[in-house]
């Protein structure tokens, strides 16, 4: 058994809101350059070089890469060998606190949803599973309202067809449209119940651009690059204003459901998909 106390705790999720917020991800970032160098519309290109220009600014000068900062979507792996000294939630709150104020990050959370209370950093929304091990893995990921607000959920039948599943992916994109500040990188859940499928939705924002699915589920794969191809055929295209680069990557995640049920869930997130993560 390994003990952790909640000051080290606080002090990682203080330090990786202000890393998430500042810096671009890396992955994001070869993205963007990726379509850049392959983008043909005159308009679209200026403006993918304005959002890498702005990236590169916003870690060199140590700025938000975006005015909406966000809500904390913090993801916590927890060693099941792991003894923690202290209320771990609070811990977790508090590093967010710390971190949004030394920043000066916008305060963009209210505590009452129907009274619209006065904004404060926290608190954010935590989730936490149980794994192998003695450590614990910290994931902060500040999730801009912009993108947030274009989530669907959709519980198909379990004999719908993948091309109506494909159908209600692309057209949550297509509804999407300019409002999410495109390019897109859109995260899909498919499975368990209506609750995890939005959560698996989210959780694919976590996984780097380029990355693909094993060998064991290339149809997955395969239906994310099938899927990535239609999307940029929309000509939606960067910040709305036409291109072939309307979305950078398509992740899917999946896990067992019912026998009577299908949910699908899309979460988008703008070009600026902001995360990052620490062991300790």
């Amino acid at each position: 058994m390994r003990t952790i106390r909640t000051e080290t705790i606080t002090k990682v999720m203080s330090d990786l809101c202000i890393q998430a917020n500042l810096v671009l991800r890396q992955d994001v970032l070869q993205a963007l350059r990726r379509v850049y160098s392959k983008e043909t519309n005159k308009r679209a290109k200026e403006i993918l070089r304005a959002i890498i220009r702005n990236a590169l600014i916003a870690k060199k000068e140590k700025l938000a890469i975006c005015q909406d900062t966000g809500l904390a979507c913090v993801f916590l792996e927890l060693g099941q060998d792991v003894k923690i000294i202290g209320g771990l939630k609070k811990a977790i709150n508090k590093g967010v606190d710390l971190g949004y104020k030394k920043c000066f990050l916008r305060n963009s959370v209210i505590k009452d949803p129907l009274s619209r209370t006065k904004p404060g950093y926290q608190p954010a929304v935590i989730h936490i599973d149980i794994v192998k091990g003695n450590r614990i893995k910290l994931t902060v990921l500040p999730k801009g309202f912009g993108c947030e607000n274009k989530t669907q959920l959709k519980m198909f039948n379990p004999t719908a067809k993948i091309e109506e599943i494909k159908k209600f992916i692309v057209d949550t994109v297509k509804a999407a449209g300019a409002d999410a500040c495109p390019p897109y990188i859109v995260g899909v859940g498919i499975g368990g119940t209506a609750d995890y499928a939005c959560f698996l939705a989210k959780k694919a924002l976590l996984r780097k651009v380029a990355s693909r699915k094993s060998q064991a589920t290339s149809y997955i794969s395969k239906l994310e690059q099938d899927l990535l191809k239609e999307i940029n055929r929309l000509n939606i295209g960067p910040m709305g204003l036409g291109g072939k680069t309307t979305a950078l990557a398509i992740n899917i995640e999946t896990y067992p459901t019912h026998i009577a049920g299908l949910p699908v869930a899309v979460n988008i997130s703008c070009h600026a998909l902001r995360s990052a993560s620490k062991i300790i």
